[in-house]
This record gives C-alpha cells, structure tokens and sequence, in this order.
C-alpha cells in the first residue's frame, strides 16, 4: 500500500511539473504498461524476489508513440515511472520481511495457532485411538510449548525401520482443526498431533515446525 501511495505522488509530481497535462487515465494506463518488464529472480528471505532488468513496456510504448513526438513527450515519464515502480516494489517488499517477522515471528506457535476456540481433532490414521480435545489443556499450553528440532531420521528408524510393518504406527495420527492464524499474517499451516497427544507438528507451505507440550492435548493423557 506504501508503494502504490509513493508511485501515485510521484505521478501527481509529473503530472504537475507538465506544461501540457495529459490524460489522466491514459496516464494511469501508461504507468501500468512501463511495469513490464524482462526480470530475473533470486532468493532472498526464504522466498523468491524478481529484480527487473529490460524496460519491456517503455519499449512498447515506445513503437507506439514512434511516429508522434508530442504524445511520447507527455507519457515518456509516466512509462519510465511504471518502470521505476517495479523497483519501489521490490524495495517495500524488502523492507516488509524483516517487519513481518516482527510481527509474526516464524519460529512462535502463537503465529500460526493464534486462536483454539474453534479446534478439535481428526484422526488421519487407523492407528489413532479414538479419543477428544482436551482443549482446556491446550489453551493453557499455548504460550508455553516449546520448539524443538525434528529428529527425521530418528522418527524413520524407531518408526519404520525397527518396526515390524504390521506393528507400525503414525507418529502424527491426528490433525488439529478449526484453528486460527495470527490475524494479519497471511500464512496457513496443517497441524498434526503426535500420537502421545504433546507434540505439534505445523506444517507450512515452506517449512516444517515442531513444538512439544509438557502435558498431553488429549482426553486421558498426561
């Protein structure tokens, strides 16, 4: 929204600063098409940015204002500006991550379990027993689970490995539904329960999160 509001001041500048004034919707138009532009992308934050190299709409406008020298003269800038837009982007996108993990820390629980009232649980595995939220338990807990790191080859082992195949069970049979990310942070995550009813295993469309209760989440655990 900071962009958008600093492209239109620099808009309303030119537009000022013009003896001949343009259109201005013919303007907004030409500002829209100078976002084109040939770029190339790099991570950076755990994401993928896109930094833009050939002004790919200034050129279009370009070969079409080629043969009327007074109309490229009134939109030269505003293509040029749609252009520089894609920096002004790139630049509050930048600038957000380290915001947004501020706020919305990826590595808290309360970020992408801010709110329970509405949770309970699924079996996703035969091997689940049959059992019901302890969601009393798990309010309490919220705030106080901690992180822990994901022992993936461990799990496979004492899972998998060491287990006869008709003895083997889910680690996480159960999901957790009907929970609410932190407003504003604009993530989602599937949350898993682990079979003792104390561990979390959030998973996200980038990593995976695990988190452990000192007291199990379910009716008739400990």
């Amino acid at each position: 929204m900071l962009a958008i509001i600093m492209i239109g001041v620099l808009a309303y500048h030119i537009y000022k600063k013009q003896d001949e004034k343009p259109k201005k919707w013919k303007a907004v138009i030409v500002i829209i098409i100078g976002l084109f532009s040939f770029s190339i992308t790099i991570p950076a934050f755990d994401t993928f940015v896109k930094i833009s190299i050939l002004p790919l709409g200034v050129w279009i406008l370009y070969f079409i204002y080629r043969n009327k020298v007074e109309k490229w003269a009134k939109y030269r800038r505003f293509a040029w500006l749609g252009f520089i837009s894609n920096f002004i982007f790139l630049a509050a996108a930048l600038l957000s991550f380290p915001l947004q993990n501020t706020l919305y820390p990826e590595n808290e629980l309360s970020t992408y379990m801010a709110s329970v009232k509405e949770a309970e649980i699924v079996s996703t595995h035969p091997s689940a027993k049959k059992g019901q939220l302890n969601k009393k338990s798990l309010e309490s807990q919220l705030n106080s689970m901690r992180k822990d790191s994901i022992p993936s080859e461990e799990w496979y082992y004492n899972t998998v490995v060491n287990v006869e195949p008709a003895d083997r069970k889910e680690r996480f049979p159960y999901q957790l539904t009907g929970t609410e990310t932190k407003w504003g942070s604009g993530t989602s995550a599937v949350i898993y329960v682990e079979e003792d009813g104390k561990g979390l295993l959030v998973w996200t469309p980038t990593k995976q999160l695990y988190y452990r209760a000192d007291f199990s989440i379910l009716e008739g655990g400990r």
